[in-house]
């Protein structure tokens, strides 16, 4: 059964959150610890470095390899918002940094499974990508990367899920939950990775 917010008990009284905030939404955020109108900043400067990312080294020398070398790239979106969003974000700084060959493919679950299976990858190869960037998926996909290794394929993982015991066989990893990453934001949507 359900218990109404009011029941939970609260530590601390906000004061310094915003007093024009509704009742409701101040209950909300202090049951999400932030206590103060600084916790609510969204402004760019408040972002984590992203060189705090395990693999974003990585991630990076395989992009500045592909840009300078005029590679197919081959962008695998998921379906939902978080994948929309996050291939959208991807095409255009792509683009914005030079990329003349960039591409996307948003799989349909239902006809190829989730994130990049070997299905997937056979329908990419169609289009002679050199390298694909999971954006919102891939972590779990060691199939999926493992034929397009076999293809000749280069993969950059970009994910925020959980991984499983084993991580794919990618050229990189950018993933803040993937072990060994001390990247304080373990909450972030694909799209902020």
């Amino acid at each position: 059964m359900l218990k109404r917010i009011e029941s939970y008990p609260l530590t601390g009284s906000g004061e310094d959150l915003p007093v024009d905030l509704h009742p409701l939404l101040r209950r909300i955020l202090l049951h999400r610890d932030l206590r103060h109108e600084s916790d609510l900043a969204t402004g760019l400067d408040q972002l984590l470095p992203a060189n705090g990312l395990k693999g974003m080294d990585t991630a990076l020398d395989l992009l500045i390899e592909a840009l300078e070398g005029d590679w197919r790239i081959l962008i695998i979106g998921d379906y939902d918002a978080d994948g929309a969003t996050s291939t959208a974000v991807a095409m255009e700084a792509l683009s914005r940094f030079g990329a003349s060959h960039v591409d996307y493919l948003v799989p349909n679950r239902f006809e190829y499974g989730y994130g990049l299976s070997p299905e997937i990858v056979a329908v990419a190869a169609t289009r002679k990508p050199d390298l694909i960037i999971t954006v919102d998926n891939g972590i779990s996909s060691l199939e999926g990367v493992a034929a397009a290794n076999r293809l000749g394929i280069k993969v950059l993982v970009t994910d925020h899920h959980l991984p499983a015991e084993a991580l794919p066989a990618a050229e990189a990893i950018v993933n803040p939950n993937q072990p060994g990453d001390d990247f304080p934001s373990k909450s972030m949507a694909g799209v902020g990775v």
